[in-house]
């Protein structure tokens, strides 16, 4: 099996990248950067979002696998105490690699030129105004008008990605067996002309966002803290994205473990 292991530059990520590669190597494994079929990400969540993005154009062929080196993050199921078991279990499942699956954004931008900007995402896109100044925009849902939108900005988040940014904006903390994505408003203002629905909206697979914001040079789109520059924007539509990210699973961690352990933390109540 092809492999590549990406880690960021902790003493303690390291360590623990160099173990988990010498026993890789040791059993027969090639480590492969530009055509992998297993993509290991060793740090934590900043780290795994960069290896994501790294290998995003290859979402058909590649699994991820997250070790992290701190406390556990929402997509790692191991941590660097115990590196001699998931090398033994990648080895024992080199063949057939057990895997889950988890939603992503598609983000398409369109400006009055015609010219497109095409991201994804796997946590969250935000869309604002890089000045103080508020955005406006038209929010379509489902191809028809909803609501006209003035705040410092428009939220959308994936179920796995509801537990990071959009969390400490009021968003709604989704399970990411379903396929879904939601919008949370940023600090909308309502008034007899902009009125908003004032609360995280769960929108289905098969339906998209369209915003038309009103002309100004300093738009930002972010796709998982990926910055871009907009410019002339005409349109912005949000949609889940026809692949999935594909994660290596060699154990089952529950999602709601993940979130008691991560913002709970409280043992078992007798």
């Amino acid at each position: 099996m092809k492999l590549w292991i990406n880690n960021n530059s902790k003493e303690k990520s390291v360590a623990a990248a160099n173990k988990l590669r010498s026993k890789l190597l040791d059993a027969g494994l090639v480590l492969d950067r530009r055509d992998p079929q297993l993509v290991i990400s060793v740090g934590g969540d900043g780290t795994l979002l960069s290896t994501f993005h790294a290998y995003a154009a290859h979402l058909d062929k590649v699994k991820f696998l997250a070790l992290h080196t701190g406390h556990l993050g929402f997509y790692s199921d191991w941590t660097d105490t115990e590196i001699d078991e998931l090398a033994n279990r990648i080895i024992e499942c080199q063949d057939n690699i057990p895997s889950t699956s988890y939603p992503l954004l598609d983000v398409m931008v369109e400006n009055k030129e015609g010219s497109l900007f095409h991201g994804i995402a796997i946590n969250e896109t935000v869309v604002r105004r890089l000045s103080s100044l508020t955005m406006k925009t038209r929010v379509d849902l489902d191809r028809e008008f909803f609501e006209s939108f003035r705040g410092d900005g428009l939220c959308f988040a994936t179920p796995t990605g509801s537990t990071a940014y959009s969390k400490s904006i009021g968003g709604a903390l989704i399970h990411p067996k379903i396929s879904v994505f939601q919008m949370i408003e940023i600090a909308s203002i309502n008034n007899r002309v902009y009125r908003t629905i004032s609360s995280p909206i769960i929108i289905p697979h098969n339906q998209q966002v369209d915003l038309y914001p009103q002309t100004a040079d300093d738009y930002v789109i972010s796709c998982d803290g990926i910055t871009t520059k907009l410019k002339n924007v005409k349109k912005i539509t949000i949609k889940l994205n026809y692949q999935r990210a594909q994660f290596a699973q060699y154990r089952h961690r529950h999602f709601w473990t993940r979130v008691e352990t991560a913002f709970l933390g409280q043992d078992e109540q007798k």
